[in-house]
């Protein structure tokens, strides 16, 4: 049995889940299994059309999921209901951009004649995380239904019901079977990414369970979409234009949700120079813009971070900054009381050391380390530095050279004057490199990453008519 406890406020229950067997997974896969014989058949206008009415079916629950996701994640209700929305709006972009994406690819010329299908892989498993659960499970389970798999899902029990409702609600206009979902830890993403009857493998989460998902996928040859995370640096260039609303857009990407997102701003690099301004410039946009409270409550903009265990990982981390020499500043206002739930109250730390995990580490929390530098071949090469390459940001008044930057920055995905949630958008393929994973979401990538392309060839020599080649001849190019 799954409970789940509001990091709000501990003492309530959100809601009890029954962990689902191994063996009603296996019973749920074979199901799945049977049901994408004939959607795999099924054209991809009517796919398309399904999940266009999935998404109207949703519309008047995103209220009452958001609700469930503030509760059992701890996120702000007015985020909660902005990410319930733009999940609705992944539906409706992969159904807009299926026709296109996955049609035949057709060339007929002196060369040949070559068709190229987009052919789904069968079962889909999908394992969300609980920071961002619904966006997270649309960009996996849009693009997989639409490309004519069958896709079993498995929430993060940390966040189980919002992800869940919103399911209920995409599977209740599919054919049976065709959706499914399961819940657990460990003993159920084994029982079903080891499953022989799954085909691929999406995953967004965590370093060492990503290792372990990509392992067990590997014994089968089963090939997985991996979003491991990342320690994402931000470099201010000598000559960034910081106006207010451009320090907001610096606090929020590192404090939104509690620091608790994948590209969210982890490392803030800032010219020695302009180091003073800057942090000044940071805790005023902070004193506006980040409000620490129970996530229910109007106004607030940070809730708690998801666990008694994340809240003492977050301090441990600045606390052992400060034991090295490091200044810690805190920084927004508190709404009400914080001593009962898991709040970490926000806090910029000034003059880490590289090697300081608080620097080196990935914080997933409400914590940004700013650190000086005296050149911009310095600030990239520090930026580069882990084993981690998601998302970067690179801020300045030169837009030219603010690509230039971003190009020599190890990342998947850099963002220019922004950073986090603010930068992304649907038509823009999102993904790590490094140990941050492979494969990738948004865009037509995304829509690819669920299909494998099967080829047939009619080599011009061999048309009727043609004079043909020996056996022993190389194909032309």
């Amino acid at each position: 049995m799954i409970i789940r406890h509001n990091p709000a406020r501990p003492d309530e229950v959100v809601g009890t889940i029954e962990v689902t067997a191994p063996a009603q997974v296996d019973a749920q896969v074979r199901a799945a299994a049977l049901a994408q014989v004939s959607w795999a058949r099924t054209p991809v206008a009517e796919r398309a059309a399904l999940l266009l009415r999935a998404a109207d079916a949703l519309d008047p629950l995103l209220d009452e999921i958001a609700e469930l996701a503030s509760r059992e994640t701890g996120k702000v209700l007015a985020d909660a209901r902005g990410e319930a929305g733009f999940a609705v709006a992944v539906l409706r972009w992969y159904a807009g951009r299926a026709a296109e994406v996955l049609a035949d690819r057709h060339e007929d010329a002196d060369r040949g004649r070559l068709r190229t299908r987009r052919r789904p892989f069968g079962v889909v498993a999908a394992i969300t995380p609980w920071n961002a659960p619904l966006v997270l499970t649309a960009l996996k389970v849009a693009p997989a239904l639409v490309a004519g798999n069958a896709v079993v899902v498995k929430p993060s029990p940390l966040a189980p019901f919002a992800a869940g409702r919103f399911l209920a609600a995409v599977a209740a206009v599919l054919p049976e079977h065709l959706l499914g979902v399961v819940h657990g830890e460990v003993e159920t993403a084994t029982a079903l990414v080891g499953h022989e009857m799954v085909s691929r493998v999406a995953f967004t989460g965590g370093d060492v369970a990503g290792r372990a998902i990509a392992s067990l996928a590997g014994r089968s040859l089963t090939p997985s979409v991996l979003e491991l995370g990342g320690n994402d640096p931000a470099l201010l260039l000598p000559d960034a234009d910081l106006d207010d609303a451009a320090y907001e857009r610096l606090v929020m990407a590192a404090f939104a949700t509690s620091g608790q997102v994948c590209m969210a701003l982890k490392r803030l690099y800032v010219p020695a120079s302009r180091l003073e301004e800057v942090v000044a410039g940071l805790v005023r946009a902070a004193d506006r813009v980040l409000h620490v409270g129970d996530p229910l409550t109007t106004g607030v903009t940070m809730g708690p971070v998801v666990s008694a265990e994340s809240a003492a990982r977050v301090r441990g981390l600045v606390a052992r900054a400060a034991e090295e020499g490091a200044e810690v500043v805190e920084i927004g206002t508190v709404v009400g009381d914080l001593s009962h739930g898991h709040y970490v109250r926000p806090t910029l730390v000034l003059g880490a050391h590289d090697e300081s995990p608080v620097v080196a580490e990935e914080q997933f929390g409400p914590t940004l380390p700013v650190l000086s530098y005296d050149s911009v071949e310095e600030a990239v090469a520090r930026a580069n530095s882990g084993e981690l390459g998601l998302g970067a940001s690179v801020w300045s008044a030169d837009e030219e050279l603010a690509f230039e930057v971003a190009a020599r920055l190890e990342a998947g995905f850099t963002f220019v004057n922004t950073h986090n949630r603010t930068g992304m958008a649907l038509h823009a393929p999102f993904g790590g490199v490094k140990r941050s994973g492979w494969g990738r979401e948004y865009g037509d990538d995304g829509l690819l990453e669920y299909v494998q392309p099967c080829v047939t060839h009619l080599p011009g020599a061999f048309r009727a008519g043609a004079a043909g080649l020996s056996a022993s001849a190389y194909p032309s190019t």
